[in-house]
């Protein structure tokens, strides 16, 4: 048996903001942008570019309970880890398009990590993990 996560479902204020965010921004590849007349909504799908991994489902609020966790999905915590096989020239290109970085660059037993704020104000780690971490297989 195989199993996957296919999606994580990321709530946004605005279809199209995030999607410039995430598309120009952090450069990543729109994979779907359907809309769904049967609810009213549409069905917005991107990941990082050259990733067959698990994709973000941009999810518009659209209730009011769901617009409160826009931008604090995890309660503060680092809520997305974006990996990387090259950490500084992700780093120097993300600071250069304006991404605000909340923790500086620190090498880490596992890797090399920094954290930075997406639009809405959700925190990711940027990472590269060492070749002995075991996430370096599965991410390579």
């Amino acid at each position: 048996m195989k199993q996957n996560l296919v999606h994580i479902a990321l709530v946004v204020n605005d279809y199209d903001e995030a999607l410039n965010f995430y598309t120009k921004t952090l450069g990543f590849d729109l994979i779907e942008d359907t809309y769904q007349p049967e609810q009213d909504k549409r069905w917005v799908v991107v990941s990082p570019r050259n990733s067959n991994g698990t994709t973000i489902l941009l999810a518009k609020a659209s209730k009011p309970i769901q617009k409160e966790f826009v931008g604090n999905q995890a309660g503060g915590r680092v809520f997305l880890f974006l990996g990387t096989d090259d950490f500084y020239r992700d780093y120097d290109n993300l600071i250069a398009k304006g991404v605000e970085f909340v923790r500086e660059p620190k090498v880490a037993d596992y890797g090399i990590v920094a954290v930075f704020k997406d639009l809405y104000g959700n925190l990711w780690d940027l990472v590269q993990f060492n070749e002995e971490h075991p996430m370096h297989t599965r991410f390579i």
